[in-house]
């Protein structure tokens, strides 16, 4: 079992001028300490659930980067990129950038997005569900052209709404056979499917049952395209409150995920900012459940 830290806030004693010191130190304790990855939000506004929109929230992207300087064995991701934010071509030139400076260490996370609010907000559009799933096809179909050479051959490129005239991509990503790609989200006939197709990775969300469910689905996708199950990295995100859950509870919690199919439990830690709680986190939980 593998384990990554989402970073889902930044409201962190100090304000503004706090976060940038505050979230070296996360990132270089949770590297430390043996998480295999680390994650931020692609969110401009903080979502519900988490606190009111006006709270501190960061570009996903400035983020990773940020990230990669202060760590050096962790992958690091977006959990998970909104399709609608950016070009197909820009999504995948940034994760080569960011795959070429962490030494190969980036994921490249992304989803068909959700937020309308953010999005009306600031000014972006967003176009409906039906489409944003075909620019992420058309997103996840150029990724895997220009991580499978790109270098200069002249390759062009036609989607459903994308047509590129040269799938120039250098320096090329390190990760071979590419910068793994992640798809968020559990639906069940687009979403899994898509992953079934072209990711490495999918995350869901839920107790045992749901992602034992969505694993199975996925499953069935993969036996329909002829593609091999294994070949894909399941995973799931998940909260922890150390003041609320003893560490004993959690291994019971993620031991259950991990039966039900589980490999790689993402999660955020409530107060992370007490960079011990990760340290409790890496010396009670991650020895039993690995």
């Amino acid at each position: 079992m593998k384990f990554g830290l989402q970073v889902n806030s930044f409201t962190w004693p100090g304000g503004p001028a706090a976060i940038g010191p505050t979230l070296a130190r996360v990132t270089r304790t949770a590297d430390e300490v043996g998480f295999e990855s680390i994650w931020v939000m692609d969110h401009f506004f903080q979502i519900r659930g988490l606190g009111p929109p006006e709270a501190p929230m960061l570009d996903g992207m400035t983020t990773l980067g940020f990230m990669a300087a202060h760590s050096e064995k962790a992958r690091i991701g977006l959990m998970v990129g909104g399709i609608h934010y950016r070009p197909p071509g820009l999504w995948i030139k940034a994760h080569t950038t960011l795959d070429v400076l962490s030494g190969g260490r980036a994921w490249f996370g992304i989803g068909a997005a959700w937020n309308e609010e953010e999005s009306a907000g600031l000014g972006f559009p967003m176009p409906p569900l039906g489409e944003r799933f075909q620019w992420l096809e058309d997103t996840l179909r150029m990724a895997h052209a220009m991580w499978s050479g790109g270098s200069g051959s002249g390759e062009s490129f036609e989607g459903t709404h994308v047509v590129a005239a040269r799938l120039l991509n250098s320096p090329q990503a390190i990760s071979r056979p590419r910068v793994p790609i992640m798809i968020g989200g559990g639906g069940e006939r687009k979403t899994l499917r898509l992953v079934a197709q072209y990711a490495d990775a999918c995350n869901v969300f839920g107790g045992p049952e749901r992602i034992a469910h969505k694993y199975a689905v996925l499953r069935e996708h993969c036996e329909r395209l002829g593609r091999p199950y294994e070949e894909i990295e399941r995973s799931t995100l998940q909260s922890v409150d150390l003041e609320r859950e003893s560490p004993e509870r959690i291994v019971e919690r993620f031991g259950a995920l991990g039966e039900a199919g589980a490999q790689h439990i993402l999660f955020s830690l409530r107060g992370v900012n007490d960079t011990t709680r990760l340290e409790r986190m890496s010396a009670e939980v991650f020895p039993q459940l690995r």
